[in-house]
């Protein structure tokens, strides 16, 4: 019965996510060339916003749990599990004032309104995940700026989303090379549930009434661990909280 409600719904909600995408193309581009890198990260915190308050169309609703435990001016590593493209709305409104930077795939540097033009331009990295040497220099670099900065970069260990809210296997390499390159960062293991009930039935129609919950777990300065234990205290955090 949900599948079949969910269809004029769903088309409500496509037309409203895409006018804000069309929309926000242009401001972000003006701000980011006019009045520079705080103006357009504005330009896209408001259209994650946006785009979460669109989701609200399909009763989905946001929680973080335990935000004030993450550590202030200092750089910050967030590792998290992944199941669905919300994760990522839910992430960059919320935890705006870390300016978190997104390791993704580079399919989604181009053709996307909005999303393609912020991933080239907001300081995220765009990396081919068949190309390992390709991967290394950039989440590098990443690390090297958020160790200057004092901002955050967002890692999905697992390469690809969870259709089903089961993780995957953790990939060690993108997080040791952002932990090597910002080594005065903490890394702070986030569990997302539920996000993957917004696309159960694929991209269309969408689920409804879902309360995505993005919990974060107890920070951990990386100068504290080797990177054998961080590693191990990390996926064991994120899994443990994930709800089969």
């Amino acid at each position: 019965m949900q599948k079949i409600i969910s269809y004029p719904i769903s088309i409500v909600f496509y037309l409203a996510f895409a006018l804000c995408l069309l929309l926000f193309h242009p401001i972000q581009w003006v701000c980011f060339n006019v009045f520079g890198y705080q103006a357009h990260k504005k330009s896209v915190d408001y259209l994650n916003f946006l785009l979460g308050k669109c989701t609200n169309i399909l009763g989905a609703t946001y929680h973080f749990e335990n935000i004030n435990k993450i550590p202030k001016g200092v750089p910050i590593i967030f590792v998290a599990n992944h199941q669905s493209l919300y994760d990522i709305v839910g992430m960059i409104w919320y935890l705006r004032r870390f300016h978190p930077k997104f390791v993704s795939k580079k399919e989604l540097g181009k053709g996307i309104p909005s999303v393609s033009y912020n991933l080239r331009h907001g300081g995220s990295i765009l990396i081919d995940r068949k190309d390992a040497k390709q991967a290394l220099p950039l989440i590098k670099g990443l690390g090297e700026y958020i160790e200057k900065n004092n901002r955050s970069a967002v890692i999905f260990p697992e390469g690809t989303r969870s259709r089903n809210g089961v993780p995957k296997r953790f990939s060690e390499n993108g997080l040791k090379i952002l932990c090597k390159y910002a080594p005065s960062a903490y890394v702070v293991p986030i569990s997302i549930n539920n996000s993957w009930k917004m696309i159960r039935y694929g991209q269309f129609p969408m689920g409804l009434g879902n309360r995505l919950q993005f919990t974060i777990h107890e920070p951990m300065a990386v100068k504290d661990y080797s990177f054998a234990e961080l590693m191990e205290k990390t996926e064991k955090a994120v899994v443990e909280g994930i709800q089969f």
